[in-house]
């Protein structure tokens, strides 16, 4: 029988818990949390942040499905 073991995080850059797995800052500075890492990979292309939150809220409604 396998157990449910969740690790809690405490992102740096934002400062919110989250128990996904960590997303890897673009400067190399360490892990942080998955809505970080996919908030650095948007800017990276240009998207403002009105889109990348709307993306985000997107990823969170899918994922509670």
């Amino acid at each position: 029988m396998k157990d449910n073991i969740f690790r809690i995080s405490v992102c740096p850059k934002c400062g919110q818990t989250y128990t996904a797995p960590s997303a890897t800052a673009r400067d190399g500075s360490g892990p942080i949390c998955p809505d970080c890492g996919t908030r650095e990979a948007l800017e990276s292309i240009g998207v403002d942040t009105a889109e990348q939150d709307k993306i985000i809220a997107t990823i969170h409604r899918c994922q509670k499905g």
